[in-house]
């Protein structure tokens, strides 16, 4: 399990947390943001599983929450922006077509 960059996948190898300004050195993407966050989850209220925390709008951009813990997670890829053509195309291998 690795923490890396929702966006390009490069992995985070500080101890430390990173800090509101800081970016991903190779694709400039914000790192302090929920999408980086344990506590991110989509099936949750305001997507995030931390109820003390405040609610975010934008979840890739930094933010100030204080509850902020960088997920330990394998890198997967980035998250795709057409779901229903994702859906289609694994429907249609799973159906052989």
């Amino acid at each position: 399990m690795t923490r890396h960059c929702h966006g390009c996948g490069w992995e985070w190898t500080f101890r430390d947390l990173p800090g509101r300004s800081e970016t991903c050195p190779q694709c400039r993407t914000d790192l302090r943001v929920c999408l980086n966050c344990a506590f991110y989850d989509r099936r949750a209220a305001h997507h995030c599983r931390d109820g003390r925390a405040d609610p975010v709008e934008e979840k890739a951009q930094a933010n100030f929450c204080e509850y902020f813990d960088f997920a330990k997670r394998p890198w997967t890829g980035p998250a795709s922006k057409d779901r229903e053509a994702d859906a289609r195309a694994a429907l249609r291998s799973l159906l052989g077509d």
